[in-house]
């Protein structure tokens, strides 16, 4: 279970709209990730800005980077995401997990 200190990281470091689309991108394309300069392309990022949040998501623990050629890849940790969302939903509606499901208030 994570620490409510890496978790108040990981939402600060979400806690942004770039670094947010930078993370449901990652998220979306699976382990394997994304070349840095697809991540760019994508969502029309500067290299010099996406350098920098993609060293804020690495700093907080939510994504990995791997050399491959002249290429960087960066994929989403799903084990910190994980965690993340099991500490929020830790105590989810008191244990009435039926309550929780979508479309109940």
């Amino acid at each position: 279970m994570m620490k409510s200190t890496q978790v108040v990281r990981a939402l600060a470091a979400l806690a942004q709209s770039t670094r947010l689309a930078i993370y449901r991108l990652l998220v979306a394309s699976g382990p394997e990730g994304v070349a840095a300069g697809q991540v760019a392309e994508k969502l029309k990022v500067a290299p010099a800005t996406l350098s920098f949040h993609f060293k804020t998501l690495s700093h907080a623990g939510l994504v990995e980077s791997r050399q491959d050629g002249r290429f960087i890849y960066y994929a989403a940790n799903f084990t910190v995401m994980n965690g993340m969302v099991a500490y929020l939903t830790e105590n989810c509606c008191g244990g009435n997990l039926d309550a929780c499901k979508p479309g109940n208030k």
